[in-house]
């Protein structure tokens, strides 16, 4: 870097320095200085003559959850803004527009298998939004739905189906997990839907999911319950020594975590009370479902 004191005079030769884009050379001898090339210029660019301060980007970022990686164009309707230049266009051109605009919605699918993606990634989206799953979830459950397209999978089954289906598998691979119950809650697949289309994509795809872990139910259904840490802390034990001893094999995961819930806020006094329709219905299983795994506690 150049000295301020001597950014007009060149060290080699005492001639003069110019500025030159990115580099600060000597007129006389030609020796290179400095060399600038970082673009320090703002990183939007505004196309309105009227506006040079205007901070819109270029776009959203490129998504794997829209079946074009959202690089579509939309011809808008002139609101906000732009309403004062809409209102200048009458009659003729206004018409035009209106079937450029509708041209151009359709010319944006124009394939079948297109059109099956698009209902697809936007039932992953709708049913992501009311589980609270993560963006990053919904963005693996859309290359997950067409990775099952491309491997022809969607005959005979459900586009319903594989959107829930993609969404269960990408909760047992991110170990968040989501009982089938509660996504067929708020999906448009059914229960054998579901299962119909994870058996697909676990068999033809092989997904890296084994067994589910009860221990990850625990966090969530102890919130459901009004349960505090320190009755969370002593299910996990109950649940620890269980896997250990290799006695739950084959139950529910879901069931099996309430029920740990259960037995440790019955074990002090000071801790609050749940009853077993509580920690059945939390879980979704049958309160005998609840009874058995208790009893499998108080056997050890």
């Amino acid at each position: 870097m150049v000295r301020e004191y001597a950014a007009r005079i060149c060290p080699e030769c005492d001639g003069r320095l110019r500025t030159d884009g990115t580099e600060t050379v000597c007129e006389d001898c030609g020796l290179v200085l400095a060399e600038d090339a970082i673009d320090r210029g703002p990183e939007w660019r505004s196309f309105d003559d009227d506006d040079d301060t205007d901070p819109r980007r270029t776009g959203a970022p490129l998504t794997r959850s829209r079946h074009d990686r959202g690089l579509s164009t939309k011809i808008g309707y002139g609101s906000g803004s732009d309403s004062t230049y809409s209102s200048r266009i009458t009659g003729r051109k206004r018409r035009q527009i209106a079937r450029l605009r509708r041209e151009h919605n359709r010319a944006q699918i124009s394939s079948k298998a297109e059109r099956n993606q698009v209902y697809g990634f936007t039932e992953i989206r709708r049913v992501n939004a009311l589980l609270s799953l993560p963006e990053s979830a919904r963005e693996q459950a859309c290359a997950l739905f067409k990775s099952a397209q491309s491997e022809g999978l969607f005959q005979g089954r459900s586009l319903e189906g594989f959107a829930a289906a993609a969404i269960y598998a990408t909760c047992r691979t991110r170990s968040n997990p989501r009982t089938i119950d509660e996504i067929t809650a708020v999906a448009r697949a059914s229960a054998d839907e579901l299962t119909t289309a994870y058996d697909a994509l676990n068999r033809e795809l092989g997904l890296p999911t084994g067994p589910i872990d009860p221990t990850q139910y625990l966090p969530r259904y102890a919130s459901k319950l009004g349960l505090d840490t320190a009755v969370e802390r002593r299910a996990r034990e109950h649940l620890t020594a269980l896997l250990q001893d290799g006695v739950i094999g084959g139950r529910n995961p879901s069931g099996v975590a309430a029920a740990c819930l259960y037995k440790a806020a019955g074990e002090r006094d000071a801790w609050p009370t749940v009853t077993q329709a509580d920690a059945a219905e939390v879980a979704n299983v049958a309160p005998v479902t609840i009874r058995s795994t208790v009893t499998t506690i108080k056997e050890r």
